[in-house]
């Protein structure tokens, strides 16, 4: 095996990532040793293992997770993802950045993540249906308006949602829209939540290039992961006359340097189920596109993409995380060290979990806001939360990173102080 193999095979622990992002802030703070094991270990973990009844009559097993991080600032929340490689140490990793998340932009909420091992493109409609009902059942014990509320993720959509909202108002006899967020406008959804993901990256991305001194205006933009988050970042900074050179999603990538159509590579995927043959472009890797010439790389798929191994390749001046846990630790300190700028995840794809929390607020209440109110509070909030992280990176000389989990720890553990040990 020779040693660039050793670094990136196999891929990197979610969980480790997380541990080692949290250790480097924690260091930075007086924090009790008490204190900082609570916050460094999740609450509550369960782990599920269910039949479902296939379309052939055939019964298959499938395990999922629910992971609380934290319930110190409030409920729970945190999306539900769908795919192969699921595990555990992921879910864990996913809830605790939640938590950070929720806290950095000042949402009452702690951090959570759920998780079934399973390709949803394998199953039929009424499998993915009865998965889900079957899931949401035996995380029912720990889902509620008040306690713990799941949105999408990865592999999940406002359909999935309105199966596990439908699932547990069943449970309980009457309607309760407000235990899940993302769902479709028809049940209590919320306008803007489909973009609200890809909209806060193009906030924080807008915020960045205006602290570099870079123009927006014709910077060229390379996005990995060209779904839910990636698509939407990638018209949205196309509309503020970025350039789009290349874009991937799990199939592949393609790649023009001379600029892509986002919303015809949108209607592509749609019609071809990928971005791969897209016309008058060149065919790259997921790898490959990391390392395209570019101002701004969004990394919008899964964990552990930038390593130590392909960081220093990486020509962007500006990396904004559209993913959860893109870049690992060690690759973090190539790109400091190269003065690659890095708006990491729990502020810069907060969008999502920003717009859910109106969602929810508006199921709580039954009064719905319009389209603009939803942007226009969204935007207030990630441009403010930016400005802070950015003041506290330049403070305290440390990275984009390490300040926003500095933000993010504190706030928690004030909490965890004001309020007591019980008993």
């Amino acid at each position: 095996m020779t040693a660039q193999a050793a670094v990136i095979t196999p891929k990197e622990d979610p969980w480790q990532m997380a541990l080692r992002q949290f250790n480097i802030a924690a260091d930075q703070l007086p924090l009790k040793r008490g204190i900082r094991e609570l916050l460094a270990y999740p609450k509550r973990e369960l782990t599920v293992n269910f039949p479902v009844k296939m379309d052939d009559g055939s019964v298959r097993i499938f395990t999922g997770y629910r992971v609380h991080h934290s319930t110190v600032l409030g409920p729970t929340k945190g999306g539900i993802r769908y795919h192969p490689d699921v595990t555990l140490n992921e879910v864990r990793a996913l809830a605790m950045w939640m938590t950070w998340k929720c806290a950095t932009v000042g949402l009452p909420y702690g951090g959570a993540k759920g998780g079934v091992v399973v390709n949803p493109k394998e199953l039929s409609r009424e499998e993915l249906e009865h998965l889900t009902r079957r899931y949401a059942t035996e995380i029912g014990i720990l889902m509620s308006p008040e306690g713990d509320i799941p949105a999408p993720d990865v592999g999940t959509n406002p359909q999935i949602m309105a199966w596990i909202m439908d699932t547990y108002s069943m449970h309980r006899g009457y309607s309760t829209p407000s235990v899940v967020t993302g769902k479709p406008l028809a049940i209590g959804g919320s306008f803007g939540r489909i973009e609200a993901t890809g909209r806060g990256v193009t906030f924080v991305t807008r915020e960045a290039t205006r602290h570099l001194g870079m123009p927006l205006a014709g910077a060229k933009v390379a996005v990995q992961g060209f779904g839910n988050v990636g698509a939407v970042a990638a018209y949205l900074l196309h509309d503020q006359g970025c350039s789009i050179v290349a874009a991937s999603d799990s199939s592949g990538g393609v790649h023009n340097p001379k600029g892509l159509d986002p919303r015809a590579l949108v209607k592509f995927k749609e019609d071809r189920g990928s971005v791969t043959g897209f016309p008058s472009a060149n065919r790259v890797t997921n790898e490959e596109l990391l390392e395209v010439s570019c101002d701004i790389l969004v990394p919008s798929a899964l964990e552990a993409q930038i390593t130590a191994s392909n960081a220093g390749k990486v020509k962007a001046r500006l990396v904004v995380e559209g993913a959860n846990g893109p870049i690992t630790p060690d690759g973090d300190e190539v790109l400091e060290a190269r003065n690659v700028l890095v708006v990491p995840d729990i502020l810069a794809n907060a969008g999502g979990v920003i717009v859910s929390y109106f969602e929810w607020v508006q199921g709580l209440q039954q009064f719905f806001w319009t389209e603009e109110e939803v942007n226009q509070n969204l935007e207030r909030i990630m441009v403010r939360s930016f400005g802070q992280v950015l003041r506290g990176s330049l403070d305290r000389k440390v990275s984009m990173r390490t300040a926003a989990l500095i933000r993010a720890i504190e706030r928690v553990a004030d909490a965890l102080m004001t309020r007591g040990i019980y008993p």
